[in-house]
């Protein structure tokens, strides 16, 4: 069953070292003609499911003026939505004005902002502008459920960066804490420089399960927080290991054990030629995607689940028995989980299950 779409919006007005869209912000003609083609796209893949989660991600869609907005909602149209869907939205801080939340507020019901950090040393080094934290009380006078981005691990990164950035989310009294360890994507521009990341230890990670969770944050997910009944469904749609509606340039989706990517080249998409790369999944892939996918939420697996999805007691296969033993997973009486002893370590543990044959056990 298909019950979650994302849409990408490619358009970023911050040459901030992750986009490979940038240079298509100001390009009034481009913008319109992606506006079509992506319209044309939804059309010709959609097949009238009920979507309960719409995610419109970029990029970010909050750079697009009221007309552009316009017509993007007006292509949302098409989606035959649930009676109370989770609808987000991404936004920049800067972004966040009267005029853009007023046309927001009855079209989307959950709002999340890229806000990495409020250290202007470190935006500096993302190149992005000073983060205006009366743009984001001025948001939460329209949303409720409202997501922050966090970023850390930059090398001029300190401990008392790190609290003063926690804190000041803590003040926010926001919702959902999105958590992102700085990596370097390669052809950015901190990649090509040779930046250098800190060497990466679980303090950072400590400290901030320490500080959100004593103010009473869910840690649901390895990067993810929230406060009660304000999890991220749209997320939960990809660790569950459920499929999804991608839809516009560098796109992925999962439908019917095919997971594919759209084309990131702009000429290609505007001629209709959208997707990329696709690959149907066997059985044994689907499951080992189960577990990566699975094992990122605390909870785990639930293992009726499973089992009615692939007709196989969990407990059952070797490599589960094994992590079992050597207590790195656990498990209660419904689920089954990383040892949260593990949490950060959890790589080593996921690693088991790519390119076994869990047929065979």
């Amino acid at each position: 069953m298909i019950k979650a779409v994302y849409i990408h919006i490619p358009f970023c007005q911050n040459i901030c070292s992750y986009c490979d869209f940038c240079k298509l912000h100001k390009n009034e003609k481009w913008i319109n003609d992606y506006l079509i083609e992506l319209e044309k796209e939804i059309k010709q893949n959609y097949k009238g499911e009920k979507i309960k989660t719409l995610y419109i991600g970029g990029g970010t869609p909050s750079t697009l003026n009221i007309k552009e907005l316009t017509k993007l909602f007006t292509i949302i149209k098409i989606f035959n939505l649930d009676e109370s869907p989770e609808i987000t939205f991404e936004a920049n801080p800067e972004d966040l004005t009267k005029e853009k939340l007023e046309f927001l507020k009855n079209k989307i019901n959950r709002l999340s902002i890229g806000v990495q950090t409020f250290n202007n040393n470190l935006l500096k080094i993302l190149e992005r502008k000073p983060v205006d934290i009366a743009n984001i009380k001025l948001a939460k006078q329209y949303f409720k459920n409202i997501n922050i981005d966090l970023m850390y691990n930059f090398n001029e990164e300190t401990t008392k960066i790190l609290e003063e950035d926690i804190k000041t989310i803590l003040k926010l009294d926001i919702s959902h804490i999105s958590t992102y360890s700085l990596i370097l994507e390669p052809h950015t521009k901190l990649y090509i420089n040779n930046y250098k990341i800190q060497n990466e230890d679980t303090n950072n990670e400590e400290l901030i399960n320490k500080m959100l969770k004593e103010n009473g944050y869910n840690h649901y997910e390895i990067s993810n927080y929230a406060k009660p009944n304000y999890e991220s469904k749209h997320n939960l749609t990809y660790w569950n290991n459920e499929n999804y509606y991608g839809f516009g340039l560098g796109a992925s989706g999962y439908i019917e054990n095919e997971r594919y990517e759209n084309t990131k080249n702009i000429t290609k998409y505007l001629k209709g030629i959208h997707k990329e790369t696709k690959h149907i999944l066997d059985k044994n892939e689907t499951m080992q995607n189960e577990f990566i996918l699975g094992f990122r939420k605390l909870k785990g697996i639930n293992k009726q689940k499973f089992k009615q999805k692939y007709h196989i007691n969990i407990e059952e296969l070797e490599i589960v028995k094994e992590l079992l033993n050597k207590n790195q997973i656990i498990e209660d009486k419904t689920h089954i989980y990383i040892n949260p002893k593990y949490i950060y370590y959890s790589n080593e543990i996921l690693i088991n299950f790519i390119d076994i044959n869990l047929h065979k056990q």
